[in-house]
């Protein structure tokens, strides 16, 4: 790296934002403007990490492993909630299905001459529904 001698303001390419960085991180107390990728950012991120004293890396990773831990209970509650909608969903379509069936039974026994109470007795529908069924 001692042939690159670019200073900041020449920097035109990301080859020549990456010898820079190389050659001068350690002297960087914050991230530059021109490092503004998302790329160079985690290499900043790295950097201060690795620069943290014992005790400091293992609060961070203890941090770390909290919000991971919270992340994945969220995200399980959420799969169960979408699987328990999904279950309810289904059940109320075939629920829907069986009572459409009795519909359309009680349809025809009443073409035929059925009485409402008959009808009820057959399909486990309220006579009141059965009397409003319209041929």
């Amino acid at each position: 790296m001692p042939k690159f001698t670019k200073a900041e303001t020449e920097l035109r390419t990301d080859l020549d934002r990456w010898f820079y960085l190389l050659k001068n991180m350690n002297r960087m107390e914050k991230i530059p403007l021109y490092f503004d990728k998302r790329v160079f950012q985690k290499v900043f991120q790295i950097a201060e990490v690795s620069n943290l004293t014992k005790e400091e890396r293992m609060l961070y990773e203890r941090s770390l492993k909290e919000k991971w831990d919270y992340e994945n209970v969220l995200a399980y509650a959420v799969n169960e909630a979408g699987e328990k909608k999904y279950a309810e969903g289904i059940e109320k379509g075939i629920e829907k299905g069986i009572h459409e069936e009795k519909l359309v039974t009680a349809r025809k026994l009443k073409a035929k001459g059925y009485s409402a109470e008959e009808i009820s007795e057959i399909t486990e529908l309220p006579t009141s529904e059965i009397e409003r069924l319209k041929l």
